[in-house]
């Protein structure tokens, strides 16, 4: 797993991460998110070793990155698809991966066939590749050394929607393995559908944590009634002490989970026409509603 305790990274007068602690566990995805500036990238960075902490700790396994013997056999790391030598191909850049972990150089041609890229596309320079090779290349990179751990930043940017496909049902086979994966991207719907878990930043501080389900269970349920039972559907919630809000024609949002707003319906007399989590936007909304004070559009994480 990753621990992460009471981190702060301060730079000159500005704390990027302030006193952050949070946990990866093992055989789960977890999504880190935030916006623009809100920290995640230099979190990240203090995982791995590039940007050395303020204050607090970072362990993988109840280890530094920066002790670990050979790291690329325990954590794989992308960060920056746009940081491998331009002038190298790729094939070159996976065989150094290979030959600095001391790993066999049948693992080069394993991941070249794990992430699509042919022989042809392997044999050409990084600077002549389009984003979304980059980013397999990366992944290749990452997983070449067969980690326990995976720390992604952003590993779907450039991809098509049958690579985010490949990538989201990689990810998920690497955590149901007992991997443990710590993703983060501004592709909500995908965070959404792959991770277990979210930890959500904001201004360098978490402002929420905890698995998926009870994190968007909070967004509360939709219930959707005939025109002319709505009002009375609205009352029998009030009188159960449950609040509701107008969300459409027909349709009221109830902060209250599906369960005990069927119950409340049935025991009225009104039957419904539709009754689900209110997570239509999803993660989206959780995530804006969370970081709506944190949003600095614009500004590098």
């Amino acid at each position: 797993m990753i621990e992460v305790q009471s981190l702060t990274k301060v730079y000159g007068g500005f704390r990027a991460v302030d006193d952050v602690t949070f946990t990866a566990e093992a055989g789960r995805v977890t999504g880190f998110l935030g916006p623009n500036g809100a920290g995640k990238s230099t979190t990240m960075r203090v995982m791995v070793g590039l940007t050395p902490p303020t204050s607090g700790t970072v362990t993988v396994d109840g280890h530094r990155f920066a002790d670990l013997p050979n790291p690329g056999l325990e954590v794989g790391v992308l960060l920056d698809a746009s940081a491998q030598h331009a002038g190298r191909t790729g094939r070159e850049v996976l065989t150094l991966a290979q030959e600095t972990m001391g790993l066999p150089r049948r693992r080069v041609d394993e991941m070249l066939e794990l992430v699509s890229l042919t022989a042809s596309e392997s044999k050409r320079r990084v600077k002549d590749y389009s984003l979304g090779m980059r980013q397999r290349l990366g992944i290749a990179t990452a997983l070449i050394g067969d980690p326990r751990v995976l720390v992604l930043d952003e590993p779907a940017n450039g991809l098509d929607p049958a690579g985010i496909r490949w990538m989201r049902d990689l990810l998920r086979g690497y955590a149901d393995r007992g991997g443990t994966v710590l993703l983060s991207s501004h592709l909500l719907h995908e965070i959404e559908v792959v991770a277990d878990d979210l930890v959500v930043i904001g201004q360098g501080r978490i402002v929420a944590s905890g698995t998926k389900a009870s994190l968007l269970a909070s967004a509360g349920t939709l219930v959707r009634a005939h025109a002319h039972r709505v009002d009375e559907l609205a009352g029998a919630l009030t009188a159960a002490g449950l609040s509701s809000t107008p969300a459409g024609a027909g349709t009221l949002r109830v902060d209250a989970e599906s369960a005990s707003v069927g119950e409340v319906a049935h025991a009225a007399g009104v039957p419904l026409v539709e009754l689900r989590p209110a997570d239509g936007a999803g993660l989206e909304e959780m995530f804006l509603e969370l970081t709506a004070e944190t949003a600095r559009e614009g500004v590098a994480a």
